[in-house]
Order: structure tokens, then sequence, then C-alpha cells
């Protein structure tokens, strides 16, 4: 019985850590309402403060709905506020193969 209990708390748990946040600014994929100003912002935080832990990934090497995911994992990570998250996802999802 224990067992069962554990197993059902930890999907329960996974299940709500996977869901992801309502938010107005957060990613939507293939959507980009950002300026051409924004966008080179989001360039600049890209490499910045993503490149402070790991090495950037090439824009190109995903697809703008594993993008949303992406980003709404690691942005909180960089502390990026909301509008600055936007910026990034435009930013990747405006470089072309």
């Amino acid at each position: 019985m224990k067992k069962l209990i554990a197993a059902a708390s930890f999907t329960a748990i996974l299940l709500v850590s996977c869901t992801p946040k309502a938010s107005t600014s957060a990613a939507t994929a293939g959507t980009s309402t950002s300026t051409a100003e924004e966008i080179a912002q989001g360039k600049t935080i890209f490499e910045n403060s993503c490149g402070k832990c790991h090495k950037l990934p090439d824009p190109t090497s995903h697809n703008s709905v594993q993008w949303v995911g992406i980003m709404n994992a690691m942005a909180p990570k960089a502390k990026l506020t909301d509008e600055q998250h936007k910026w990034v996802y435009d930013y990747i999802v405006s470089v072309k193969k």
C-alpha cells in the first residue's frame, strides 16, 4: 500500500511539474510580436545569460514548439523576466535555417 501511495504521489508531482504555467507573456509556439529592437535584445540576453552556464545551442536545432518547452524550463533558471523570456524566444525562432 505504501508503494502504491508513493507511486501515485510521484506521478502527481511529475504531472504538476510538467504542466506549463499560465502567463500572458509566456512563449507560444510560432508567435512573435517583438519589435526588431526587442529581438536584438533577446539575442544579447541569449548570448550573455544562457551562455554563462552552458554552451549556446544552435537556434535552428529545434523547432518553435520544442523551444517553448526549453524556454519555459530554462528562463526561471536564468532569472529572466517574462518580457526577457519573450524577447529571447522571439529571437531564437526568428533565426532561419
